[in-house]
């Protein structure tokens, strides 16, 4: 499954590609980070990101796209900025039938580094772990990107989700062999949630 992570900003739109395999490993086809100048009208500030957005749709030709949902911050003028070019991004890909899911920050940091509060920092070097990347990719709206691509293919984008994969067995196969600590600790979350609703 190929799966393109969306960080939505106005300023700087994270934009990372990946592909997710039943086996859990997942690996980089892309990552760029979409810019519009401070400068510019808010119009054509959404134009330019949408205009980016729709040409990574067409080279990468993505199963499903994965969007950071927008949360309640002290900024309102970021706040807005992040809900508008969410809203770009959810209409482009709809209007092509692909699949949005939305994921909460801490959802994110949880499914990446097993820790809901983890830093950026943290993040980015397990992305680049995950990936196999020499160095963690920049600037972090590129590296959140790929998380949130990550994130979705953990949480059964990719056929993959941990609350469903079971436990390894002695001999350290079968069909949890390959969870990690992090998708792990993902599911044993996603049980707990299930049995408190």
């Amino acid at each position: 499954m190929r799966i393109l992570g969306v960080d939505p900003g106005l300023t700087r739109c994270g934009l990372g590609v990946i592909e997710a395999r039943r086996s859990r490993i997942v690996t980089l086809v892309s990552v760029y980070v979409a810019r519009s100048s401070a400068d510019a009208e808010v119009p054509q500030r959404l134009a330019t990101i949408a205009e980016a957005f729709d040409a990574a749709l067409d080279e990468h030709r993505p199963d499903a796209v994965a969007l950071e949902r927008v949360f309640a911050q002290h900024n309102v003028r970021t706040v807005m900025g992040t809900a508008q070019i969410s809203g770009v991004v959810m209409a482009a890909a709809a209007r092509r039938g692909i699949p949005v899911a939305l994921y909460t920050p801490s959802e994110v940091k949880a499914a990446v580094t097993g820790s809901g509060r983890a830093d950026k920092a943290q993040v980015g070097f397990m992305v680049a772990k995950l990936l196999g990347l020499e160095k963690v990719p920049g600037p972090a709206d590129a590296a959140d990107a790929l998380a949130i691509a990550i994130a979705h293919a953990w949480r059964g984008g990719a056929g993959a989700n941990p609350a469903v994969l079971g436990v390894p067995d002695e001999r350290g196969t079968g069909p949890g062999a390959n969870v990690t600590a992090a998708q792990q600790r993902w599911a044993d979350a996603e049980k707990a949630a299930r049995r408190r609703g």
